[in-house]
């Protein structure tokens, strides 16, 4: 049984990194030890972070979870900077893409255990092979439609591969809160349990997958995770150019609407 936990389990501030005796890895969202607010700096890394969960044969199934009573409930735009510059959305471009291949390309089987807000990439839920979701969470996109962007980051690509393409084109397009019961009967959450009871519940379904032979485990979430990978690759990286472009009208709008304004005060 490994006990030494692995130096890049310490490398990013806001992903809480822990695993058992068993190899059960735990990868927590969160902001100083509380509720995750995403920034650019997390995109970053997180791209790093889940390379290396994916290459770390120690670790022998995923369970991803929030700190403080949620999963990911707020998202920090201002620290992306200016994504109208082409540069700035070259690389959140290439991180997004990324990220969610690296989320894909873990080969062992992925628990997601949500409680509270999922309302900022649900997406990384939705990876998973199983989501375990309490009685309140809700799921939900705030970044996107209602912003005024395209939900081209891998969202629509999921819930679409999850739910089906109807449900999700009507949630992206009129995002609000999606209840567990809601989601579990379209099939994307497998269980709902008591409020407080999703990593909990989340480990017992990881000591029943631990009893299978790790190469049936291991090729089992290869098999599973294929079809969902493919269109991930084939799907997000033009996703994300149409959100590029959205995002650069959008601040071309807001700075029309801003400049009028400043016109006044100088005439004044």
């Amino acid at each position: 049984m490994e006990t030494t936990q692995p130096a890049y389990f310490s490398q990013y501030r806001s992903l809480k990194l822990t695993r058992d005796d068993n190899g059960v890895l735990v990868a927590e969202f969160h902001s100083n030890g509380g509720p995750f607010t995403f920034t650019a700096q997390d995109h970053t890394e997180f791209l790093e972070a889940f390379y290396r969960i994916a290459q770390d044969r120690a670790n022998k199934i995923v369970i991803l979870t929030g700190a403080g009573g949620d999963f990911i409930p707020g998202i920090d735009f201002a620290t992306f900077g200016n994504v109208a510059d082409p540069g700035v959305w070259s690389q959140t471009h290439d991180e997004g893409c990324q990220i969610l291949e690296n989320i894909a390309n873990i080969r062992v089987p992925v628990i997601a255990a949500v409680e509270g807000r999922a309302h900022v990439h649900s997406e990384y839920a939705l990876l998973a092979n199983v989501i375990v979701a309490a009685e309140s969470a809700t799921f939900h996109d705030v970044p996107h439609f209602a912003g005024g962007i395209v939900p081209g980051d891998g969202i629509f690509t999921t819930w679409s591969y999850r739910a089906g393409a109807g449900r999700a084109e009507a949630f992206l397009l009129n995002p609000q809160p999606l209840t567990a019961g809601t989601a579990h009967e379209w099939g994307v959450v497998a269980e709902v349990v008591p409020n407080g009871k999703a990593l909990s519940r989340a480990r017992e379904l990881a000591v029943l997958y631990l009893k299978v032979p790790e190469v049936a485990r291991r090729n089992t979430r290869v098999h599973f995770i294929y079809p969902l990978k493919e269109r991930i690759v084939r799907e997000v990286g033009y996703g994300l150019s149409l959100e590029g472009a959205s995002a650069a009208d959008l601040v071309k709008s807001m700075q029309a609407q801003s400049e009028p304004v400043a016109e006044k005060r100088k005439s004044a």
